[in-house]
């Protein structure tokens, strides 16, 4: 009897080093992403993914919080909630997500990059340097900044609207000094998933403050990459996804989002 447990607790013993070994490998090579970019853009502001459960699936990454509430970077293993005026703070495990994508950032390129003057020039500084278009990349700049206009979109309440006119409510603030960028590039094939090229978000160097990134400058510093070759996509599991129509195509709607840095009311 003796004899057999033994044998059986060696099997369960090795069994869970091996999926735990294979688990790390995994991670450390695939994008996690929960919901698709056009249920936002549709206007699904609410989802059921818990800032504890996010954490799980990676220590790096980018997103917002139910009822659109501010933007949310993950880095270095720890959530912030940016709120609308760029005020960051660690925001409670029970927090939930309707958009977020991280991964378990593990550097494999280093990029130098000359003094970069604008948005525009940093995506094509960093595209220069992908070592392929069709993979994802995890980015994270550090670096000295001559300065960085973000923004958050206060919270949302129901009925919400698009987020095209979500938008109109954003937050611009600009900030100056040491901080990092956090970033992803996606391949254009995942469009109506996830954002096609570049998506990034700004937080200090004290973590006080940051938001969605609609311009930068900032002196030379190096980009640090890790490429990522597996992508996972967590679906919402709710009626108002299922019911949403999601046939369309809403690049256009995406790019304004993305980059238009005026506040309309």
């Amino acid at each position: 009897m003796k004899a057999t447990l033994k044998a059986l607790y060696c099997f369960l013993l090795t069994l869970s080093l091996t999926v735990f070994s294979s688990g790390l490998a995994w991670a450390g090579e695939s994008l996690y992403q929960y919901s698709t970019i056009d249920a936002l853009l549709a206007g699904l502001y609410d989802g059921e993914q818990t800032i504890k459960e996010l954490m799980f699936q990676g220590d790096f990454g980018l997103g917002t919080l139910n009822g659109l509430d501010g933007e949310l970077v993950v880095l270095d293993g720890t959530p912030y909630h940016i709120s609308a005026g760029g005020v960051a703070a660690i925001p409670p495990d029970t927090a939930k997500t309707p958009f977020a994508t991280v991964s378990f950032f593990q550097e494999d390129t280093i990029l130098k990059l000359d003094r970069i003057e604008s948005l525009h020039a940093l995506n094509e500084a960093v595209t220069q340097g992908l070592p392929s278009k069709n993979d994802f990349y995890a980015i994270r700049i550090d670096g000295r900044f001559s300065f960085v206009k973000a923004r958050a979109i206060p919270k949302q309440n129901p009925p919400y609207e698009q987020l095209k006119d979500a938008v109109r409510h954003q937050v611009v603030v600009q900030f100056t000094g040491e901080g990092t960028l956090v970033g992803y590039y996606s391949p254009s094939f995942v469009k109506g998933v996830n954002v096609p090229g570049y998506h990034w978000h700004f937080i200090t160097k004290d973590r006080t403050g940051g938001g969605h990134v609609l311009d930068c400058s900032f002196e030379p510093t190096n980009a640090r990459l890790d490429s990522l070759n597996a992508f996972t996509v967590k679906l919402p599991e709710s009626r108002e996804f299922s019911e949403l129509d999601l046939s369309g195509d809403k690049s256009k709607e995406l790019d304004k989002v993305e980059k238009d840095s005026a506040k309309k009311e």
